[in-house]
């Protein structure tokens, strides 16, 4: 395998395609595929097909990238991104012919026209059109406007004619010449060159008032109002910002986002939205670096500026420009929300039309934001409660799914810990729980979340160093705080961000863990406080307890009472047991 740039064919035992890559250097990057090291498991699936190898030695980087590009459109391999696009868009033609037409259609021909799109909403398109009709006398008849036929009079003027919307050209009542100057300007106009039709209408507005047509100056002034408002709607940056294309991607673990802007003068001529399915845990630079070459083939785009959010060196003649401030970053901005937004709204969809492909997103999104080895299938979550030592308790939530799975939750009083000690209190729970589960057989966690910080985190690893189940489950501690995620030996905390689905999950844990920690703390409070001292006395039930509250008043009045006169209220035996019990106490 030569060490120059090229692309290589991955075949399968049918001498079939199943992968096609570029590369600068074809020895190293093929190697790279057969290191023991590679950890992804749809990789290692790919290689476990591989049969043969081919390669093709092209100049540079850049021919790679394109050849790369047309073989995968021509054989479509298993595990190549395809950007596949079943949609027809719009476009705008200006037919070659006579007194050229501007009409829409969906279908591109070669027939020496000129074609501006496509455009992605058809919206744009009927605004546009709108526009031409309103700024320009453009015919719409098909008639054939040749010289000849125009000086032989073939044809006569139609109703567009006489209710103004066209100027008479079939009958040589307005010059091809003058006609000419609307398809200049409107040429310009849909390459987003405004100014040029601009200046026509105010230069005819001049002209009219020098005259005293002052009617015919104010239709002109209107045309230019028109074109002044559709720029300063469209417009997104500073004018002087030429010919752009704006590319972002963002990404999770399964699927890539991408916004394509196109942008001329200062204004957004163009967007596209695309979704990306990774099939070999491409990064986004590989992802982004395929949808550029896509879109701009399938856009026609001849723009030798991209601005974008992922650093490329100059490949392709095209000068890539990541940039920090000013008008290329306020257009980048607008590119990732646009990206960002298109993300949301696709997940929206997912989380209704396929559940799980939702599901599992969240939990792969979960495994590499919380640096684990699995997927957190199943989730437990501890929280303390104790006002001052007293009445400490305890709870244990249990997600399946990043779901609450409210049959699995478990609440602990504290036993072994005397004083309010939420270190000694947190291990003596985790301890309790991970041991009856051993002996139980039941299944262990993916994750143990304490609610917490180091202290408490330290404590439930000491519990389960006990039950040497330390190396088994992944462990972590989050602090209310700052909501700092902290690891075991680790001094330095992990910061998710705060719109993070995963963050948001294990939040609603905590959440969960405090709610059903305090309620039952609650509720172990109230049931004390409705303890009356002659509870506690042995062998007095209800009915003597009303008795002695009845005669005695209060448990203090009952301590002062001789045994004898307390035995003619409860008998002798009764009366006995009592006294010794408030001797007991005193």
């Amino acid at each position: 395998m030569p060490s120059q740039p090229g692309v290589y064919q991955f075949l399968n035992k049918e001498n079939k395609i199943i992968y096609i890559g570029k590369a600068k250097n074809l020895k190293k990057r093929v190697a790279s595929y057969f290191r023991s090291s590679i950890s992804s498991r749809k990789t290692k699936n790919l290689v476990k097909n591989i049969s043969e190898i081919k390669h093709v030695v092209v100049n540079s980087e850049s021919d790679a990238l394109l050849l790369e590009n047309s073989l995968i459109k021509k054989y479509q391999p298993k595990y190549n991104i395809l950007l596949r696009d079943d949609k027809t868009y719009p476009w705008i033609v200006i037919k070659n012919e006579d007194f050229p037409r501007v009409l829409t259609t969906r279908r591109v021909e070669k027939d020496g026209s000129e074609y501006f799109g496509p455009f992605t909403n058809y919206k744009t398109v009927r605004t546009i059109m709108d526009i031409f009709s309103n700024l320009y006398n453009l015919r719409t008849c098909s008639y054939d406007l040749s010289k000849e036929n125009i000086d032989n009079k073939k044809y006569k003027v139609c109703l567009e004619f006489h209710i103004g919307n066209c100027l008479g050209g079939c009958e040589g009542k307005q010059s091809e010449e003058d006609y000419l100057i609307y398809i200049s300007n409107i040429r310009d106009f849909l390459k987003g060159k405004l100014s040029s039709s601009i200046n026509y209408f105010k230069k005819e507005m001049n002209e009219a008032s020098n005259k005293l047509n002052f009617e015919k100056a104010q239709k002109a002034k209107e045309k230019i109002e028109l074109l002044n408002n559709y720029q300063s709607k469209s417009t997104v940056v500073d004018s002087k910002l030429k010919s752009v294309d704006v590319f972002s991607i963002i990404s999770d673990n399964t699927h890539a986002y991408v916004n394509y802007l196109q942008v001329a003068y200062g204004r957004v001529i163009r967007f596209h939205n695309v979704e990306i399915k990774k099939k070999l845990d491409e990064s986004d630079k590989e992802l982004l670096l395929i949808s550029i070459v896509n879109l701009r083939e399938k856009f026609n785009s001849k723009n030798k500026t991209i601005i974008t959010n992922i650093d490329f060196e100059n490949v392709l003649d095209i000068k890539f420009i990541v940039p920090k401030a000013g008008d290329n970053r306020k257009i980048l901005d607008l590119s990732l929300r646009n990206a960002t937004q298109f993300k949301i709204e696709k997940l929206k969809q997912v989380q209704i039309v396929d559940p799980e492909r939702h599901l599992l997103r969240i939990l792969d999104q979960m495994k590499t934001d919380l640096r684990l080895n699995k997927n957190p299938v199943h989730i437990e979550c501890f929280d303390n409660s104790n006002i001052q030592g007293s009445n400490p308790v305890a709870s244990c939530v249990v997600f399946k799914n990043a779901k609450p799975s409210k049959k699995d939750y478990r609440l602990f009083n504290i036993k072994t810990v005397l004083g309010p000690d939420d270190y000694a209190s947190m291990e003596e729970v985790v301890y309790r729980r991970y041991k009856r589960m051993t002996k139980e057989g039941d299944n262990l966690p993916s994750l143990i979340v304490i609610d917490g910080g180091k202290g408490q985190l330290s404590s439930s690893v000491k519990a389960l160093k006990k039950l040497g189940l330390e190396k088994k489950i992944a462990v972590l501690g989050i602090a209310k705080r700052l909501e700092e995620i902290f690891y075991p030996n680790d001094p330095i905390p992990l910061y998710l961000n705060k719109k993070s689905e995963t963050l948001k999950v294990i939040q609603k844990m905590r959440n969960e863990a405090h709610r059903f920690a305090i309620n039952f703390h609650r509720n172990k409070r109230s049931k004390k406080a409705m303890v009356s001292s002659f509870d506690e006395i042995p062998g007095v039930g209800e009915k003597t307890k009303i008795l002695l509250l009845k005669k005695f008043k209060s448990f203090k009045n009952l301590t002062k009472i001789s045994e004898e006169k307390l035995s003619e209220e409860v008998g002798k035996a009764r009366a006995k047991k009592i006294k010794e019990f408030l001797k007991s106490k005193s």
